[in-house]
């Protein structure tokens, strides 16, 4: 079943975020090479792709898991979460209508 992973950044959380990056981008790239991501990125703080030193509020990871608490498990060892980018994670079921 898929399920979104819904996490919200603590004020300020650029450094942190590009320090725990490469860790966080390694997981995502092997749920990919599993056939289990569907989408993953993140909230740019303001309406901009590319938002500089206005970092991001967050995040969404929408992927494959055999559980709700498997899908729970993996959120909580996330590097972003570990190094403390992230100040709220929620994972809840998703069904994807389209497309």
């Amino acid at each position: 079943m898929l399920y979104a992973i819904i996490a919200e950044d603590i004020e300020n959380s650029l450094e942190k975020r590009m320090s725990a990056r490469p860790a966080h981008v390694e997981r995502l790239n092997l749920l990919k090479q599993e056939g289990r991501l569907i989408v993953a990125g993140p909230h740019p703080a303001i309406d901009n792709n590319e938002p500089g030193q206005a970092g991001f509020t967050g995040s969404l990871i929408v992927a494959e898991f055999d559980s709700l608490e498997d899908a729970k498990l993996w959120a909580e060892k996330d590097p972003f979460v570990e190094s403390g980018v992230y100040e709220k994670v929620t994972v809840k079921p998703y069904n994807k209508v389209l497309p």
